[in-house]
């Protein structure tokens, strides 16, 4: 692939929209993320809950998992909270997704529903319903509204080499890391101690972070997706290499 393009990979929603005349099921990722990905200087490509084939990622230089709905309770051996709304098709799209990701090397970047996927596709489980546990709504504290997270993370981490020893960022959520998946460790927590930012604890992993928050929605902020597409290109560089 050596015709300089870092290829992107982003999960999408499956979701009824609406476009001209028509509304009908389609394939959708919110913009945001796709400026990230090419202010950063990667080339999006999407990848909808259908079809879903890990191979894909042989032609991939890295992977973004976008937010979006709960995943489904009984994906991490729960019976679902009358509150989790799911998504049908995504959790086990991206759970193959992830791990292939993972046994590959391949750069990950998981955002918000993203980085629980990463946790219950490690064997973690999720809180279901943060106010009952906090007694609190910040992180969610209108529909439609994104609420702010102040975080700090771990020395020694991905995170902290990315966004420092502490940060903020727009966050949307009602669900979280509960029991921390196999082979994972958490990097970043905010004060009332909620799981910020998740990654492999193995110094050979490569180049994979899960954040609970949404940087995509902070277009002044592009630190995580700068850092995806840099691991992308070496990632791309090492595997070309290899193949000489």
């Amino acid at each position: 692939m050596k015709d300089g393009l870092v290829r992107i990979g982003l999960t999408t929603y499956c979701r009824e929209a609406a476009w001209g005349d028509w509304r009908k099921p389609a394939a959708l990722v919110p913009m945001t993320y796709l400026h990230g990905v090419v202010s950063a200087g990667g080339t999006p490509l999407l990848l909808p809950p259908i079809g879903t084939d890990e191979l894909v990622l042989d032609g991939l230089d890295g992977l973004i998992v976008i937010g979006g709905a709960d995943m489904e309770a009984e994906s991490y051996g729960h019976v679902a909270h009358p509150l989790t709304q799911t998504e049908r098709g995504r959790d086990a799209h991206e759970i193959a997704l992830v791990r292939g990701a993972l046994a590959r090397g391949l750069p990950l970047l998981a955002i918000c529903r993203g980085m629980q996927v990463l946790n219950v596709a490690s064997g973690g489980t999720l809180v279901q319903h943060l106010p009952e546990v906090l007694g609190h709504e910040s992180y969610r504290p209108e529909p439609g509204v994104f609420g702010r997270v102040e975080f700090t993370t771990e020395p020694d981490s991905t995170a902290a080499q990315v966004l420092g020893s502490s940060g903020w960022a727009p966050c949307y959520h009602h669900q979280a890391v509960d029991h921390v998946g196999d082979g994972l460790r958490v990097t970043a927590r905010s004060e009332d101690g909620v799981v910020q930012a998740l990654e492999p604890d193995v110094a050979n992993a490569g180049w994979a972070l899960g954040v609970q928050f949404h940087p995509e929605e902070n277009p002044d902020d592009t630190r995580l997706f700068d850092a995806l597409v840099e691991a992308a290109r070496t990632y791309q560089t090492r595997r070309e290499e290899a193949t000489l």
